[in-house]
């Protein structure tokens, strides 16, 4: 009859060599990257928020005489933003290509589904039409709401996901329509490729998460845990992916090799958005207004904002605005969260990955339903609708169904190892 008392953060069990080997490999995934971009393993990783040398910020081995360099955002200058207009109903997902140089989007209109945008010139550069109900098969594009979509990080293949359970994979270059995947019982709610592969991760309403090959149209295996509704799933590097479980409570890691997963806990509302900051973090959104942050070797949050947009008056009722999405700035201290608030808001990681710090806001009028950063984090892109992506509980009336891309004026000061906040 005694009440059990778990520990306030319970330990993830990896073993001595389990944690040398992930290290190991995280290491040589960032040298290898660096390559890519003709540096060297000394050079300063791209676009990071705190940018660090190589083999420091991947704890491998200690470096005490580095110098760390904070990226601080500047409020950007409202007439500065553009806004792509195209899409009759609300967005309700976005990419942008792994070149930064153009943004697949969709929306709940049946008759434009997919639109590819030139980030410079902000042109049209394709649309794809959707169809009927039960035309997929004679038709280019979906016949029902698409709720997300995907891009590999070669930019080769596109992955759209719709409300009618199918999975559609295009030529991002042409956008042609090359394949179909089937196999999940309900709405396709997550997307995203391992990056370096051309594996596929999906989350489906079905609760159950699938892996695919894309380059050889091969369904792979399912793995199963969550107790509902799956509504957002990412992963990176690593053979693994994550996965935010709605109203079960739980965000999830799955470890696609062991067949096996961990369970995280900490929102007390529905989980709605998910993504991973790198290989050791991630941080959620959650219908109760909470934004949580966390270190993948912890089972609760380390750092927990509540009413992160505020609250709003519903018939009289205080209620915290929804997260609608989140976003970061991939290995960086940088994250971006969006509501129905009128703004979307910047945060800064501080204090080791252990603190979540409001740095400032972007007026933005709707639903923010989507949030992407550029690989250099240059720009900040933003897809809204007057409706949230996956209902129509409220509407903004004054709101527009568009693309926002929002410039991030960068300023790099130099600071000692010792600054609070640093990664």
């Amino acid at each position: 009859g005694r009440r059990r008392r778990e520990p306030a953060e319970e330990e993830v069990e990896e073993t001595p060599q389990e944690k040398k080997l992930r290290l190991a490999k995280q290491y040589l995934e960032e040298l290898r990257q660096l390559g890519e971009h003709g540096q060297h393993a000394t050079a300063f990783l791209p676009g990071a928020g705190t940018l660090e040398k190589a083999g420091c910020c991947a704890g491998v081995f200690p470096c005490p005489a580095h110098v760390l360099l904070f990226l601080q955002v500047q409020p950007p200058d409202p007439a500065r933003i553009r806004v792509l207009r195209g899409h009759q109903l609300p967005v309700t997902c976005l990419v942008i290509s792994p070149d930064d140089r153009f943004i697949f989007s969709a929306s709940k209109d049946g008759s434009l589904i997919k639109c590819k945008w030139e980030v410079d010139s902000g042109k049209r550069l394709c649309v794809v039409p959707g169809g009927k109900k039960g035309t997929e098969e004679r038709h280019l594009g979906h016949a029902s709401q698409v709720l997300c979509m995907a891009i590999s990080s070669d930019g080769k293949y596109l992955a759209t996901g719709d409300r009618n359970k199918l999975i559609m994979i295009w030529d991002a270059a042409t956008c042609k329509r090359l394949h179909i995947f089937t196999g999940h019982r309900d709405a396709v709610s997550g997307l995203s490729f391992r990056k370096g592969t051309h594996q596929l991760y999906s989350a489906s309403h079905d609760r159950c998460v699938k892996v695919w090959d894309v380059a050889e149209n091969a369904y792979v295996e399912t793995l199963f845990g969550h107790q509902d509704v799956i509504t957002g799933l990412d992963s990176l590097s690593r053979e693994c992916c994550v996965t935010a479980g709605g109203r079960d409570g739980t965000v999830r890691l799955w470890k696609i090799p062991e067949e096996s997963q961990l369970v995280f806990s900490g929102h007390q509302g529905s989980i709605d958005c998910i993504q991973l900051i790198n290989e050791e973090h991630m941080v959620s959104g959650a219908d109760d207004g909470s934004v949580a942050l966390w270190g993948l070797t912890k089972k609760k949050p380390l750092a927990l904002a509540q009413q992160a947009h505020g609250e709003q008056d519903t018939q009289g009722l205080q209620q915290p605005y929804w997260i609608s999405a989140v976003a970061a700035l991939r290995s960086s201290d940088l994250l971006a969260t969006g509501s129905h608030s009128g703004s979307v808001k910047l945060w800064k990681c501080g204090e080791g990955f252990r603190k979540l710090e409001h740095l400032l806001d972007i007026p933005l009028v709707g639903f923010v339903n989507s949030l992407k950063f550029s690989a250099t984090g240059d720009f900040l892109v933003a897809g809204i609708g007057q409706e949230h992506r996956l209902g129509r509980w409220w509407r903004i009336k004054e709101a527009k169904n568009s693309i926002c891309i929002i410039p991030l004026k960068q300023k790099t000061t130099a600071s000692s190892p010792e600054s609070p906040g640093s990664s």
